[in-house]
C-alpha cells in the first residue's frame, strides 16, 4: 500500500512546511487536504495517509479512523522510578555507557527507558521495518517536549527503518551489550488504543532461529525477550524465564558473557 502525506484539516504555514519536509524526506506524494475527511482521502487516493498536524505527525492506515502518533507512554512513569528496579533494566544488566539494540521499537517506551539508563556515553538503536512508522517515531523522539526529563534520552535514540534480522546481520560480533526483542504486537494483550491502527501494519513477526542466532552473535552481555506469559518462546529458544506474578508478560534472558 502506498502512502501519501497531507496537512491538518485546517492547514497553516507550519503544517504546510512540515508536510513538504515529510514529502521530501520520505519521498512520498504531498496531496492537498481540501478539507476532506481521512476516510475520503483513503477512498480518493487508495493510500495510507500521513497527516502533518499542528503538534505531531499522525498516521492513518487504510481502513483506520484512529491515528498512530508518538507518545512516550509507559516511559513517562517508568523513568520517574529508580531505574535499577525497572524490570527491563534489572533483567538485562544494562549499565551506564552500554549499547542496546531494540529489535521491536514500537512506541519506543523501552528504548527511552534504556536510553535514560545508558546516558550520554551509551547508545540505543531501535529497529522498525515499516518506514512510515519508523519516521513518525523518529520525528516524535526529536520533537516531543512535554516531558523535559526525557528530552535528552529521547533525542539520543537512533531509529533504523529496517527489519531487525537484516539490521543485526550488518552488526559486528559482540558489538552491542544487550539485544532486546518484544514481539508482543502480535498478542491480543495490546490494550492501548494507540496501537490499534498498527494491526496488520507493524512488522513484528515471531522469533525465528535466524533472529536468535544473530541476536546471540551480536550481544556481549545478554539477549532479552519480553513475551506473553503463555509464550513457548522462552523454553524453545533457551531463555531463563523471569516470572512476573499477576502480569500478562514475562521476561527471559540468555547470558552471553
Amino acid at each position: 500500500m502506498k502512502t501519501i502525506v497531507t496537512t491538518a484539516y485546517r492547514p497553516n504555514q507550519k503544517t504546510d512546511e512540515l508536510a513538504a519536509r515529510v514529502s521530501e524526506e520520505l519521498a512520498i506524494p504531498f496531496v492537498l487536504r481540501r478539507k476532506r475527511s481521512i476516510e475520503r482521502i483513503h477512498s480518493d487516493e487508495q493510500a495510507d495517509v500521513l497527516v502533518a498536524a499542528k503538534e505531531r505527525l499522525e498516521f492513518y492506515p487504510v481502513g483506520k479512523t484512529e491515528p498512530f502518533f508518538f507518545h512516550p507512554n509507559s516511559a513517562a512513569f517508568r523513568t520517574k522510578r529508580p531505574l535499577d528496579q525497572d524490570p527491563l533494566i534489572e533483567v538485562s544488566g544494562l549499565s551506564e555507557g552500554d549499547c542496546l539494540i531494540d529489535c521491536t521499537l514500537g512506541m519506543a517506551s523501552d528504548a527511552i527507558v534504556a536510553s535514560q539508563r545508558v546516558g550520554g556515553n551509551g547508545r540505543v538503536i531501535g529497529c522498525e521495518a515499516h518506514p512510515t512508522l519508523a519516521y513518525v517515531v523518529s520525528n516524535g523522539l526529536r520533537a516531543y517536549e512535554s516531558m523535559p526529563h526525557l528530552t535528552e534520552a529521547m533525542k539520543r535514540i537512533r531509529v533504523v527503518a529496517s527489519d531487525a534480522v537484516e539490521f543485526l546481520k550488518t552488526c559486528d560480533d559482540r558489538s552491542a551489550d544487550v539485544v532486546y526483542m518484544d514481539p508482543m504486537f502480535t498478542e491480543e494483550i495490546l490494550e492501548s488504543s494507540n496501537f490499534l491502527p498498527l494491526r496488520g501494519t507493524a512488522e513484528a513477526g515471531q522469533l525465528t532461529e535466524e533472529w536468535m542466532a544473530q541476536a546471540v552473535r551480536v550481544a556481549r552481555k545478554a539477549v532479552v525477550l519480553k513475551a506473553h506469559f503463555r509464550s513457548a518462546d522462552f523454553e524453545r529458544y533457551g531463555f531463563a524465564r523471569r516470572v512476573r506474578p499477576n502480569t500478562k508478560f514475562h521476561y527471559g534472558v540468555i547470558s552471553c558473557r
